[in-house]
């Protein structure tokens, strides 16, 4: 892991104290780029998120999906728990917790939005993230490759749908328009420009493409941190008011991390795939698109959205949440393996 990776918390909470710290110094600069608008799509949290995204969508090689015929099982495991479970799961989670369990403890007119953050957080399996932690568990790297792949393809068809299914469910209601065009913006877009830059880079040689990945390695995680600040800025008021809110919705993201993982972690074994697959299975499983949320959640409720605002602080426990799922899939490997 990189130095920005491994201490990405910190980053966060940093990020956290300069956007709060800044929006009440210099507010009527944040509101000037809030007002940078095209078709709801803010203009330079666009550009951030196209930072962000594009480059780790580079490393993904989408013709490594004829090699998931290989582990048919595990894939299988995969996109059970990905799509049929994670993104319904969170739904409950979030309706549990957030509307009955914290709900006094909560500002009203936000619960839905806070809601319809969580549910953007579990509706896309995480892309680039993924290949970190598979490495910490000494992962088939071949497996994380055509399963990460899978799932990007699959995302594009089915990110929208079940987004607006779970927030019809949960009685929130959708701008249809706004959420096809995050999804352009958001997928479509960089997934076709990324793949065009991959096939220029691998043209030139791998090693070149190597090292034009570990050039622009920490662009996605500052366009990141950036896009926080923003964030916060906006969200500063709301924070300092009540502190207690980033707690609450982190409860259900970590049970949600811990319950998928452990799911597909038990179906891997209980369908006698190898450790080595079982692990990138538990681990796409239980992280997420954090980025795409981010921006999707900008787009369809805006930056001072309680939306917003979820998905964030998805962002702050996705590293020590994932460090412990690695930990747990370590240290049972004896119990993983014993009796297969």
């Amino acid at each position: 892991m990189s130095i920005f990776e491994r201490y990405l918390t910190i980053w966060v909470f940093l990020c956290i104290i300069a956007g709060i710290g800044f929006g009440q110094i210099a507010p009527s600069i944040f509101q000037s780029i809030g007002r940078m608008e095209i078709a709801r799509v803010n203009l330079p949290v666009g550009i951030l998120i196209w930072v962000m995204i594009i480059p780790m969508l580079v490393k993904v090689d989408f013709s490594a999906l004829h090699q998931v015929k290989q582990h048919v099982r595990g894939i299988g495991v995969t996109l059970f728990v990905n799509w049929m479970v994670k993104p319904f799961s969170m739904a409950i989670l979030a309706w549990l917790f957030i509307r009955h369990v914290f709900a006094q403890w909560l500002p009203a007119e936000q619960i839905d939005s806070y809601i319809a953050g969580l549910i953007l957080l579990a509706a896309a399996p995480c892309t680039a993230m993924v290949f970190v932690w598979s490495r910490l568990t000494n992962g088939d790297p071949l497996f994380t490759l055509s399963q990460v792949a899978l799932n990007d393809t699959i995302m594009v068809f089915a990110f929208a749908p079940i987004v607006a299914l779970l927030l019809g469910i949960s009685s929130i209601q959708v701008p249809w328009d706004t959420l096809f065009t995050s999804v352009i913006l958001y997928i479509v877009i960089p997934v076709i420009l990324a793949q065009f830059w991959r096939k220029r880079l691998l043209g030139k040689g791998q090693e070149y493409f190597d090292t034009v990945m570990v050039r622009i390695g920490p662009w996605s995680i500052t366009a990141l941190l950036l896009t926080l600040i923003l964030l916060f800025a906006f969200q500063g008021k709301a924070i300092i008011a009540q502190p207690l809110i980033i707690a609450l919705l982190a409860i259900p993201i970590l049970i949600q991390v811990i319950f998928n993982a452990s799911l597909a972690y038990w179906l891997n074994r209980s369908f006698g795939e190898r450790h080595n697959i079982a692990c990138p299975s538990a681990l796409i499983g239980a992280s997420n698109f954090f980025e795409l949320a981010v921006a999707t959640a900008i787009s369809l409720f805006g930056f001072q959205s309680g939306a917003a605002l979820a998905t964030v602080v998805g962002v702050l426990i996705e590293v020590p949440a994932m460090l412990l799922v690695v930990h747990l899939v370590n240290s049972s490997k004896v119990w993983y393996e014993k009796y297969q």
